[in-house]
């Protein structure tokens, strides 16, 4: 580890252990910025914002709509900022959306820092998240395994997703060392588990494409593929998913989903929180800076908050250790 990230590190484990006086104001608030607010991936970031901010004595509100819906977040975004937060995190749906609204926030002195899903060519100070292309790598080489390196495969995402994109280009690397593998189609979900649902039984009743496997770069697709090839009752097919919601565990539980990969939106918001109440403190000069190329920038320009597989061998002690957290 750096000395610089040593040092933030530092800083924030001992901003964590603080108890009384933590220096901070009661009517100082935070927000979390997401889409799907309603999915288990984002219950749990709520969480650990909520936890976060016990420790340093603020207040926190999670924000967003209920589907995934860029436009619906980008409006979200303004009304948060609009309340003069002491700082936001955001999780980008589209980047491009989100850029101008991001610039506008440093702009008024309002410090953002991404997490999950990065807006990278924003003045957001900082990315807190998984390395994407490290999980692609992750579930591809599980996936080419599974399938002993030959075999068609479906894979579903949200194509304008950075996070997503960074995941396909993990995955088609790892699948790159095997050649019998071919990726014959790329599902746009859309954040609605009906498309996934409807479109695995398009391709599957049309018979045309006669997938063996399928990849999952994010939370809500794999569960509804599973219950199709179930309802079908056809057997002998990969699934590998993303995240860890309920659903996905019963279904690898019960065979119908290979692994998945678990990433830590608990932390993401927690150390997020932490890192821009820290900053409300410690106020640079500007946050209008570059900091990527500051080499004396007190903030690291992404924090890898890890990812881990997932499957019938681990599942139920995984699932054992969340739920002792709880």
């Amino acid at each position: 580890m750096s000395q610089l990230k040593t040092i933030v590190c530092a800083s924030l484990v001992i901003l964590a252990s603080c108890t009384g006086n933590t220096g901070h104001k009661s009517n100082e608030k935070y927000y979390l910025v997401c889409t799907n607010t309603k999915l288990q991936y984002w219950l749990t970031a709520a969480s650990g914002l909520s936890q976060a901010a016990k420790l340093v004595d603020v207040s926190t509100e999670t924000t967003g709509p209920d589907t995934y819906d860029p436009q619906a977040e980008q409006q979200a975004f303004r009304t948060a900022l609009g309340k003069k937060p002491a700082g936001i995190l955001v999780s980008v749906a589209d980047p491009k959306l989100m850029k101008s609204e991001i610039d506008d926030a440093i702009a008024q002195g309002v410090p953002v820092i991404t997490v999950d899903s990065d807006a990278p060519d924003s003045k957001r100070l900082c990315f807190i998240g998984t390395n994407n292309y490290q999980a692609g790598l992750m579930g591809g080489r599980r996936l080419a395994k599974e399938l002993n390196g030959k075999g068609s495969v479906i894979v579903y995402s949200m194509p304008e997703q950075a996070n997503l994109l960074e995941r396909l280009h993990g995955y088609k690397d790892a699948l790159a060392d095997s050649p019998g593998i071919k990726i014959v189609e790329t599902v746009n979900v859309k954040g609605d588990p009906r498309v996934a649902f409807d479109t695995t039984t398009e391709i599957l009743d049309k018979g045309k494409l006669k997938p063996d496997g399928f990849a999952c770069l994010e939370a809500i697709a794999c569960k509804e593929v599973a219950d199709v090839l179930e309802r079908k009752k056809i057997t002998g097919k990969v699934i590998v998913a993303m995240d860890t919601d309920q659903g996905t565990l019963d279904w690898i539980k019960k065979g119908g989903i290979a692994a998945t990969i678990a990433q830590k939106p608990y932390t993401m918001a927690a150390y997020g929180l932490k890192m821009l109440a820290d900053l409300h403190l410690n106020k640079p000069a500007s946050l209008d800076h570059n900091w990527a190329q500051d080499t004396q920038s007190p903030l690291p320009g992404f924090v890898d908050t890890g990812a881990t597989m997932i499957d019938k061998s681990n599942v139920d002690s995984f699932i054992t250790s969340r739920d002792s957290g709880k």
